[in-house]
C-alpha cells in the first residue's frame, strides 16, 4: 500500500494531537501556549487537504478524520477557553453560567456536520469556518491587558460573544473566498486588500489583530454581499 495514501491522514492526526495538547494548556491557564498549539493544529488542518488533493488520495475516511480532529481543536478547545474565562480560572465555582461557554462547542459540532453534506462550500464559505472562529475565541484571554480588557472580562460580554460565535458559524452568510488563483488585481482586489490590511494589523497589534481581522472579514463579506445584490 502506497505511503502517500497515509500522509494526509497522519497530518490530520497531528491536528488532533495539537488540539489535545491545547486542552492541557487551557486547563493550566496557559492560554498563550494553547493559542500556539491550536494555530499549529489549524496549519496541519490546511495541509492535510492540500496533500490529499496533491496525491489524489482524498476519500471518505479522510473527510471523517478531518471533522473529528477539528471537533477537538476547533470545537472543544474554544469552548473550554470560554468556560475558563467565565470562571476566571476558578474551576471550583458552583455557578452554572460558565458552562454556557460550551455553546461554542455545540455550534462548532453542528457546523462541521453540516459542512460535510453542504455542496455549496467548495470554493467559499457560508458561515464562519470553525478554525477562524477558534482563533477569535483563543485570542480573547490574550488581549485582556489591552484597552478592550475591561469589556472582554465582563461575563455578559463573554456570554454574548459565545452566542454570536455559535450563530455566525451556522448563519446563512456567504463569506468571500480567500483563494487567489492568479495575480489579477482587478478580479481579486477585495481579497488582496483584505490580506494587506490583515498583515498590517498583525504587525502592529499582534494578538489584538486576530479578533479584528476576523471581524473585518465578516463585515467585508456582508458589505460585499449587499453590493453584489444591488448590481443584479
Amino acid at each position: 500500500m502506497s505511503l502517500k495514501k497515509h500522509i494526509p491522514n497522519f497530518i490530520t492526526l497531528l491536528n488532533l494531537f495539537c488540539g489535545c495538547i491545547a486542552i492541557i494548556m487551557v486547563a493550566d491557564l496557559k492560554f498563550d501556549m494553547a493559542f500556539y498549539f491550536v494555530a499549529l493544529g489549524i496549519f496541519f488542518d490546511f495541509f492535510d487537504g492540500f496533500f490529499a488533493r496533491k496525491f489524489n488520495v482524498a476519500g471518505p475516511l479522510g473527510v471523517q478524520l478531518d471533522s473529528l480532529a477539528d471537533m477537538v481543536t476547533s470545537g472543544v478547545v474554544p469552548g473550554f477557553v470560554m468556560f475558563c474565562m467565565l470562571t476566571n480560572g476558578n474551576y471550583s465555582t458552583n455557578l452554572t453560567v460558565p458552562y454556557l461557554g460550551f455553546i461554542i462547542t455545540l455550534g462548532a459540532c453542528y457546523r462541521l456536520a453540516n459542512f460535510n453534506i453542504d455542496t455549496r462550500q467548495s470554493d467559499s464559505f457560508i458561515g464562519l469556518p470553525t478554525p477562524a472562529n477558534t482563533l477569535f475565541i483563543m485570542s480573547l484571554p490574550l488581549v485582556t491587558n489591552s484597552f478592550v480588557g475591561p469589556y472582554i472580562q465582563n461575563s455578559w460580554v463573554l456570554i454574548i460573544i459565545t452566542i454570536l460565535s455559535a450563530y455566525i458559524m451556522n448563519a446563512e452568510i456567504p463569506l468571500f473566498s480567500l483563494k487567489i488563483k492568479n495575480f489579477s488585481f482587478q478580479k481579486y482586489k477585495l481579497q488582496i486588500g483584505f490580506l494587506v490590511v490583515s498583515l498590517i494589523m498583525i504587525a502592529t497589534l499582534q494578538f489584538l489583530a486576530v479578533p479584528l481581522v476576523i471581524i473585518t472579514y465578516v463585515l467585508l463579506s456582508v458589505v460585499n454581499n449587499i453590493l453584489a445584490k444591488k448590481e443584479l
